[in-house]
């Protein structure tokens, strides 16, 4: 009867409305029916006793430490107050019992409790570590996103290589510039390959020497032109690449860039024709100009006018050297005439032509020549090398001092050095030097003339001889500029 009754009162009580606690009412009373049933079934009933496990066990998993109190409370009362309720009193030989039972029930309370709680603390751990999982993988898929909107959206083809040279990513620029390259989308697409061609437009590049295999093997790339393609739809790419490491450093693979550079070399291309064509057509004048001028320099009767005369024949030729430095600028294919000679020799013949100019600017031209210095090269163009150098070495010293000449021999190359002590340029302005028209912010400020042509024009003609050419400067402290060439006619050509 007990039993049925908690049944009833389980069905119809609004847990829901009660605190939460009040469900330990249910375990406790379960208890004390248990207790009640076995004391009134006397001895055939005494086994009731090992149901008390199921209410001790409920009362026991939840909560905290005062669970495991309630629950031995419900024991003891069990075991005492059915005796003492139904009338027969409460035998103390049955004092024994009653403490083993309490016992029993108390170590499986606190075991149940410690098990429970681990459970517990297991199981919000596990909800705290899915919660982490959740959020770094939203964390993941938004950086994803971020990536992936990124390299979609930069005007340039992106390729990321592994260590094999496989494909990480692509993004849809390059795509389309395989497509275009290779006039074939479909193929395009599935081979994800652009086949390049040398400065030449004609010549495949070796693939051991491709951007790609380079890349994969962590060589770093800067700003390397090539060609794609055939015909009209060829197209120049400009590529650099650069390496990826993971957190302890280890190689990783490589994110290479193809920046489709055809219109800027096709317009680059047309500026120097334009440059050439106009230098050739104002060339012809030019000539007409100095040989009227000679006339009239020769007229017996122009002696008062010849200081003017003079000085229209000063400009023109200074346009005639401005008109000769654009053709070269133009015509950087132009054939070398190699000959062997001294180029300590070719330095002390430009450096006196330019002697006049330099004792009016108050400047001292200090040569160490370590004589013979002989090397193949063409001398009359390693000759306009010098002269561009010491001109700008002139024209940038305006408050006078030393320029220093230097040039040696160091094993299978010669070394020539030109140092001065003018205004000297900005290390952004010396990363520019040697492109074409630049020109230094203090030079163009200054008014001093020059059409920035030298310095790429010089730098054109030594690298066309096998040699290098550098250039170093600080501002206020002077400019220092160094090529080297091959000594011997067989490593020049």
């Amino acid at each position: 009867m007990p039993h049925l009754l908690l049944l009833i009162c389980c069905v119809a009580m609004p847990w829901d409305r009660l605190p939460a606690g009040s469900v330990v009412v249910i375990p406790f009373l379960d208890c004390l029916a248990v207790g009640f049933s076995r004391e009134a079934g006397g001895q055939n009933l005494s086994v009731l006793g090992i149901v008390l496990v199921f209410p001790v066990v409920w009362i026991s998993v939840g909560g905290n430490q005062g669970r495991v109190v309630l629950a031995i409370v419900a024991t003891i009362l069990s075991m005492v107050l059915p005796p003492i309720a139904i009338g027969e009193g409460f035998d103390p030989s049955l004092m024994i019992r009653a403490i083993l039972v309490t016992v029993v029930m108390a170590t499986i309370a606190l075991t149940a409790h410690v098990v429970a709680r681990q459970v517990v603390q297991q199981r919000q751990a596990l909800e705290r570590h899915d919660k982490n999982l959740a959020a770094l993988l939203q964390e993941s898929e938004q950086r994803q996103q971020l990536l992936d909107t990124v390299v979609e959206t930069v005007s340039v083809g992106v390729r990321v290589v592994d260590p094999d040279g496989g494909s990480i990513l692509v993004n849809r620029r390059y795509r389309a510039a395989v497509a275009r390259a290779n006039d074939d989308e479909t193929e395009a697409a599935d081979a994800g390959m652009l086949q390049l061609l040398a400065g030449d437009r004609a010549t495949p590049i070796d693939p051991d020497r491709s951007p790609v295999r380079r890349a994969a093997a962590g060589e770093t790339i800067s700003e390397e032109l090539y060609w794609a393609g055939t015909g009209k739809s060829q197209r120049a790419f400009s590529v650099a690449a650069r390496q990826m490491s993971s957190r302890n450093g280890a190689f990783t693979g490589s994110v290479l860039s193809f920046a489709d550079v055809t219109s800027l070399v096709t317009a680059l291309a047309a500026k120097d024709e334009f440059v050439t064509t106009m230098s050739h057509e104002v060339r012809t004048p030019l000539t007409s100009i100095f040989g009227y001028l000679e006339m009239l320099m020769d007229e017996p009767g122009n002696a008062g006018i010849r200081d003017d005369l003079a000085v229209i024949a000063r400009n023109a030729e200074r346009l005639l050297v401005l008109l000769d430095n654009l053709m070269a600028a133009g015509s950087d294919g132009a054939d070398l005439k190699w000959a062997e000679a001294d180029l300590g020799q070719i330095i002390e013949d430009a450096a006196a032509l330019v002697a006049p100019d330099a004792n009016a600017a108050g400047l001292d031209l200090v040569m160490d020549l370590r004589r013979p210095v002989k090397a193949a090269f063409d001398p009359e163009r390693v000759s306009q090398v010098l002269h561009n150098l010491l001109s700008n070495a002139i024209k940038y010293s305006p408050d006078g001092g030393v320029i220093s000449i230097n040039a040696h021999r160091d094993g299978q190359e010669v070394v020539c050095t030109f140092s001065d002590r003018g205004i000297g340029m900005r290390p952004e302005e010396v990363e520019q030097a040697f492109t074409k028209f630049f020109r230094a912010g203090h030079a163009r400020e200054s008014s001093i003339p020059g059409a920035g042509l030298g310095l790429p024009i010089s730098k054109s003609i030594i690298e066309r001889h096998g040699g290098t050419i550098s250039l170093n400067s600080h501002p206020g402290k002077g400019t220092t500029v160094k090529f080297t060439l091959p000594a011997n006619l067989a490593d020049a050509n």
